[in-house]
């Protein structure tokens, strides 16, 4: 009898260690291959977002900070050179614009009519009598 109550024995210990295997590899295979996976794919979406929003961010803070607005010039005079490359001027003629394109086409019509004169359009701008009171910006010249 004692040889069948070991040989019994043997096999309810053999069927406990496999469930146990069985149970504890079902908990391994659930744990490294659903849980952890999806908390680290869950962390990495979150993560790729936020670094994705924080470069959005970063960039328009600097492009804020980089973009001046434009400080377009309220006035344009125009210098008239002979031929020798001397101020002078000539009677009857506007040299005095607050817009570029109207200056630009006075400027080129000037031109056409007095062929031996050249022609600087320059702007009264706030920089240019800060940085060099004494020297205009040229914008155009012909």
């Amino acid at each position: 009898m004692a040889n069948a109550f070991e040989k019994i024995f043997d096999w309810k210990t053999y069927v406990f260690t496999a469930i146990a295997v069985i149970s504890f590899s079902n908990f391994v295979v659930a744990l490294f291959g659903q849980t952890i996976p999806g908390i680290l794919i869950t962390f990495f979406k979150i993560a790729g977002e936020y670094l994705i929003l924080g470069a959005v961010c970063i960039f328009a803070l600097t492009w804020i900070l980089k973009a001046k607005p434009h400080n377009k010039p309220k006035k344009y005079s125009l210098v008239i050179f002979n031929v020798f490359g001397e101020k002078s001027k000539i009677e009857n003629i506007r040299t005095e614009f607050r817009t570029l394109d109207v200056a630009w086409s006075f400027m080129k019509q000037y031109k056409k009519s007095y062929k031996l004169y050249n022609f600087a359009l320059i702007s009264d701008t706030q920089k240019s009598s800060v940085v060099k009171p004494n020297k205009p910006t040229i914008v155009r010249y012909i």
